[in-house]
């Protein structure tokens, strides 16, 4: 090539493919490459190696290739070879590549047949070479061998999609002539992923293995299956001449003579051959990177970009400088501090979506999960008036008291006030649970010096520790203070005067509403049948109305001389019912004796009974005297339990309330704002930087891989920069000439006009006078333009293939 920078081209993304394979990463970006595609044994081992003219890749049954090997091709004074992986060491012996090629292969994937997607990094340097660069891949294979796994035919598909599918590679499809070419493994799944055939070169190889009688000429001439790139022949050494360590040299000047002499091949022996393979995939890669080096550039300048803040802070970074020690351990503190204030205040930074965290969560917890837990501790209605009514009769002693006792009330209320402790005590665990979490969210930014982050869990979450006794104390003297003295004169109290008013005389306590809901009154059909009403009670009356707006009242029963009986479930209902009757044998609600009301569920009727039993409607005394020790009903002692009854449940309102108002603000001063992390955790840290600070190999590694790639980058856009100065003035390379494929039908085409070359010298691997190409007719072409042409005789053909598009070739004996 005259152009110096097109010939930096293929070394350019050598360059950028060796940068990133030492670090082990991508940058996500899809370099343009050659992968190397096709059957078992059909020959793609053999055509890499008259590339470089030397024995040097594994052979043997079955899957010999079970690494992708990337072989870089560099056209050099010196013949050597050098692995990636070991990049300070020259083979020159080629014997020994082919020895580390084995034991590289076997040290990842074992020696089981297994394979692996991780490359093996080979440059060869030659003279007798084109720079060029092929992934070779393992062939595709059908059945487990040995210890292969099972699916071994899905693990190598997968593995060579990875590679073809990206729009930058170029597909180097080998297939043997000996087969038919519909079944070929290599154009199946190129034809998958490059339906157009775009990016697909195909190679024919063991065309002198080929049955006496038949010929590949149809293929060769892109007449069967065209591809937009077309076919190229090749003729590898045999089994035995491998075996007899034929030398290369001698096989591609048995394979020049086999072309020129063979009578289907002659007239295009010019186009076939490893020498025109290997210039016209030359030609192909350079024409195929030009093409791909603008959206490159772009992508690696973005990438630059999105590096160079970190690269800043890392450049002058120097592991054992005490100064930078001391610094980045204030920082990071310092940030700690910051990120636990913004996830318990809150902040729009990074708003998290999918769940509570942190402030949001302690929030739910003190105004939902808090009262939830409190309004969860029931009380037992039963149980509870049977207490209260134990409590009165052991005050009273011997005696029947006139009057409900004091000590009954304060009795009761102590014994629920205490109960508040399970509740208030799981609100500090449920906290401090969170805490933790937050804090362990906050730790994740130290994951580069993981003793910092080790020591720094550790001391907050002892000092969590430790405020969680001290808060707890303090909660649990807060309801000590609460049982020390029963207010009775508090303002939202009811009283024991307001209760008895609300008991004698009409008054505006008398309206307090107990509960209200649905309820299904059932009448018999001959009375107009069952209906919903919304019911509300209170502590005088039961009333009903049309809905729950309460505008239209249906009718209000006093609750004077009411009684509760059970009624047996309807065999055709499908509600739970009770009754309400009156003790003196009087109509309930117009002519009925009693009422029958009915809930969707049992639990319903049991929270109304429980309701009405508040109200002072009692169960009939057969349900309720049952054993010797039963509670009396004697109805003084009712009015009495029923008095306390309510004055407990107003005082444990009141006391409710204060524990939901003084439980946060408890948390919070002794837990979440003491300033521990700006105030002290420092000071804790500080004694022991030097080892805290020393950052993880994780950490070391990433810089190292990040510095590498920065430059690497940098390096990359300079010489990218430097082909596009370089090649302003001249004109680049044509793309590869494709129109004989769409040919119309039309006469043989005309020679061509002489033009004059305006390329430099040739590579020694080019044929014919220096300066380009001899054709049979027509001036000297030069390399570039020395495409694969087809020869245009008098005869026209057209050919059609399902799947692959449409191509018209000419066809002409020879």
């Amino acid at each position: 090539m005259g152009n110096r920078g097109m010939e930096d081209l293929i070394p350019l993304i050598n360059k950028l493919q060796d940068a990133f394979s030492s670090i082990g990463q991508s940058c996500n970006l899809d370099l343009p490459q050659i992968a190397v595609v096709g059957g078992q044994s059909a020959g793609k081992s053999s055509v890499l190696e008259n590339f470089v003219g030397r024995d040097f890749l594994p052979r043997g049954s079955g899957i010999v290739t079970r690494r992708p090997l990337v072989l870089q091709l560099i056209n050099s004074k010196s013949e050597h070879a050098e692995f990636l992986h070991c990049k300070s060491r020259k083979f020159v012996d080629f014997e020994e590549v082919r020895a580390e090629i084995e034991a590289e292969t076997d040290r990842i994937t074992g020696s089981n047949k297994g394979i692996s997607p991780v490359p093996i990094n080979l440059c060869v340097y030659s003279p007798n070479v084109l720079n060029l660069t092929l992934i070779d891949l393992p062939g595709m294979t059908k059945v487990a061998v040995g210890d292969q796994p099972v699916d071994i035919e899905h693990q190598i598909r997968d593995m060579l999609l990875q590679f073809i599918t990206k729009e930058s590679c170029l597909i180097l499809a080998v297939t043997p002539a000996n087969m038919d070419l519909a079944n070929s493994d290599a154009l199946k799944i190129a034809k998958e992923v490059d339906p157009q055939g775009l990016r697909t070169i195909g190679v024919i190889t063991k065309l002198d293995l080929m049955d006496e009688g038949t010929d590949a000429r149809d293929i060769l001439e892109n007449k069967l299956l065209p591809l937009r790139r077309g076919y190229i022949g090749v003729v590898n050494r045999s089994q035995k001449d491998i075996d007899g360590r034929k030398d290369i040299s001698a096989a591609l000047a048995a394979e020049r003579k086999f072309f020129l002499s063979h009578p289907a091949y002659r007239h295009i022996a010019e186009h076939m051959g490893t020498p025109h393979l290997q210039k016209t995939l030359n030609q192909q890669l350079t024409n195929h990177i030009r093409d791909t080096l603008p959206a490159l550039r772009s992508k690696m300048q973005s990438q630059l970009l999105s590096l160079e803040k970190e690269v800043e802070e890392h450049k002058s970074f120097r592991p054992d400088d005490p100064n930078r020690k001391t610094k980045a351990l204030l920082q990071m503190v310092q940030q700690f501090g910051v990120d636990f204030e913004k996830c318990i205040e809150g902040s729009g930074d990074q708003v998290d979506t999918s769940n509570l965290s942190g402030g949001a969560k302690i929030n739910r917890i003190f105004h939902e999960r808090f009262p939830y837990e409190l309004v969860r501790m029931e009380f037992d209605e039963k149980e509870l008036r049977k207490e209260i009514s134990y409590a009165i009769k052991n005050i009273h002693g011997v005696r029947t008291g006139l009057f409900t006792p004091d000590l009954a009330f304060e009795a009761i209320v102590k014994k629920q006030i205490i109960k508040l402790k399970g509740p208030c005590l799981k609100c500090i665990d449920l906290v401090i649970q969170e805490l933790i979490n937050t804090f362990r969210q906050c730790t994740d930014k130290l994951t580069s010096y993981p003793r910092l982050r080790e020591e720094t869990e550790r001391i907050v979450t002892t000092h969590v520790r430790d405020r969680e006794s001290k808060t707890k104390d303090q909660v649990l003297l807060l309801i000590d203070i609460e049982l020390s003295y029963i207010n009775t004169n508090h303002e939202d109290f009811i009283g024991f005067a307001k209760w008895t008013c609300q008991l004698s005389i009409s008054c505006p306590l008398c309206a307090q509403v107990i509960r209200r809901g649905w309820l299904t009154i059932n009448i018999s059909i001959m009375k107009g049948g069952s209906k919903d009403y919304w019911f509300v009670l209170t502590a005088e009356s039961l009333s009903w109305y049309k809905d729950e707006e309460e505008k239209e009242k249906k009718y209000m029963l006093p609750l004077d001389n009411l009684n509760l009986r059970d009624v047996e479930k309807g065999f055709m209902s499908s509600k739970h019912v009770f009754a309400i009757f009156n003790t003196e044998q009087r109509n309930v609600y117009k002519d009925l004796r009693q009422i029958e009301l009915g809930c969707d569920t049992q639990e319903d009727v049991d929270s109304w009974k429980a309701s009405l039993l508040r109200a002072g409607v009692h169960p009939e005394k057969s349900q309720t005297m049952t054993s010797g020790d039963s509670v009396s009903m004697d109805p003084q002692l009712e009015r009495q339990v029923e008095t306390i009854r309510n004055l407990v449940d107003s005082y444990i309102g009141i006391v409710n309330k204060s524990i939901r108002d003084f439980m946060p603000k408890t948390i919070m001063h002794l837990m979440i704002n003491s300033n521990f992390i700006h105030a002290e955790l420092l000071a804790y840290l500080y004694e022991d930087q030097n080892s805290l600070m020393e950052e993880s190999p994780e950490q070391a590694q990433r810089r190292d891989e990040m510095l590498k790639m920065y430059q690497a980058l940098k390096e990359a856009l300079v010489i990218i920069g430097d082909i596009s100065t370089s090649t302003i003035s001249a004109p680049l390379p044509p793309p590869v000439n494709n129109d004989w494929l769409g040919a119309s039908r039309r006469g043989p085409t005309p020679p061509p006009q002489p033009v004059p070359c305006v390329r430099g010298p040739v590579h020694p691997l080019q044929t014919g006078p220096p300066g380009g190409l001899r054709t049979t007719r027509g001036p000297r072409r030069c390399p570039e333009d020395a495409l694969p042409a087809r020869p245009h005789p008098p005869r026209h053909s057209r050919v059609r293939v399902a799947g692959w598009p449409q191509a018209e070739a000419q066809h002409t004996g020879p």
